[in-house]
């Protein structure tokens, strides 16, 4: 069959070769796309194959580092594991890696590489403190860099009460666990400790709190000498800690000592004896102190010592214990009285006399209400004994 012309529609041109019929499988089948353009020689060159593979690594490192960053963030700001509040003790000295490593080792930090780089990153690493700290619960890494940055070590208390000798002050220091190092060989001159309350962090050597005791002691004697009356009868600041010392032991009232201080005072002024117990039984017993279970007997004021007050005239050589503030300011500047005796009144207080005859009334009310108190103890203990016989049978 041929193909005339009316077969192909008008103004069309007429094809240069014969249509080849397709069977159906070809006809099927889908024509080839349009080829990719060539690659160009340039893009084909290793250099740049090397940096487009350099610019992907450092894309995907960045991108690593900042998702490492933002769990390190989380880790080191999130809560710790700790469940309860816990103490350590940083030695002075410790390395920041020993810190890290100890507090993952007690469970403060879960990670202690974290930690380094937390510290590294707030430029803390060379500013953590030694002493000792206590961690909260669930305090997280920041917490913990910032308490051991701060230097808010736990604190410990050692009170020298007024009054004590200095020997009992250095039994209260040597006691102190808390506190580390020898005990001085000597004693320092009694009178020359500060009765106060210090704080301290573990591990505080016990020659430095004494050194802090007398250093505050000769700065407080110093000021309160500088303040004193004019007309006192004792001419060194020596022995203003030594009366100072006996008006400490003679009473625990603070609005008593001034009058107490007037007594001794008047007293010098008249050239009579002071006449105080609390010399005899230092002259007797030192700086150790009286035995509790050892009474004082009236024999007692017969033995001479170079402290019996009711031997010696004026004031025996040294302080007979640590003085506090209250008892030197009573001394420096003493009641305005007449005042030559006291005696205790059973309530704890003195009754004051000018003349000895009114003091020998007051001594005998007193010798009075002790005897009327051991009645009554006696009688006390004798219920007691009664109260724990055992039932007839």
């Amino acid at each position: 069959m041929t193909i005339s012309d009316k077969d192909y529609p008008s103004g069309s041109s007429q094809p240069s070769r014969p249509v080849v019929p397709k069977s159906a499988s070809e006809a099927l089948r889908p024509k080839a796309g349009t080829p990719p353009p060539r690659r160009s020689r340039q893009s084909r060159n290793q250099f740049v194959i090397f940096l487009n593979f350099i610019l992907s690594s450092i894309v995907l490192l960045v991108l690593a580092g900042g998702l490492v960053f933002y769990l390190g963030k989380l880790e080191f700001d999130g809560p710790g594991p700790s469940a309860s509040a816990e103490t350590i003790l940083i030695k002075p000295n410790t390395g920041v890696r020993e810190i890290a490593a100890m507090l993952e080792r007690e469970g403060l930090i879960s990670d202690q590489r974290i930690f380094l780089l937390g510290l590294r990153a707030h430029g803390a690493d060379g500013q953590l403190k030694a002493g000792e700290y206590e961690i909260k619960a669930g305090a997280s890494m920041r917490d913990i860099m910032e308490l051991l940055r701060s230097g808010r070590s736990v604190l410990y208390s050692l009170t020298v009460p007024e009054g004590v000798t200095v020997a009992q002050a250095f039994q209260r220091i040597a006691e102190t666990k808390e506190l580390s190092g020898e005990m001085p060989d000597e004693l320092p001159p009694e009178g020359s400790l500060a009765a106060d309350t210090l704080r301290f962090t573990r591990g505080t050597e016990r020659k430095q709190i004494i050194e802090k005791l007398k250093a505050h002691q000769e700065e407080l004697v110093q000021s309160i000498w500088e303040r004193r009356a004019d007309d006192l009868p004792i001419d060194t600041i020596e022995e203003f800690v030594i009366l100072a010392s006996i008006v400490e032991k003679e009473t625990g009232r603070a609005d008593e000592r001034p009058r107490v201080a007037a007594v001794f005072l008047n007293r010098l002024k008249k050239g009579m004896r002071l006449q105080s117990d609390p010399t005899i039984l230092y002259g007797l017993f030192g700086g150790e102190g009286r035995p509790a279970d050892r009474p004082i007997y009236r024999s007692d004021i017969e033995k001479p010592t170079p402290y019996n007050t009711y031997q010696i005239d004026g004031l025996p050589p040294t302080p007979i214990a640590n003085p506090g503030r209250a008892a030197l300011e009573a001394v420096a500047n003493p009641s305005k009285t007449d005042d030559l005796y006291f005696v205790a009144d059973g309530t704890g207080g003195h009754v004051f006399a000018t003349t000895l005859e009114e003091h020998n009334e007051n001594v005998a009310r007193w010798r009075s209400i002790q005897k009327k108190q051991q009645e009554e103890a006696a009688a006390a203990a004798k219920d007691a004994d009664r109260n724990a016989e055992p039932a007839a049978d």
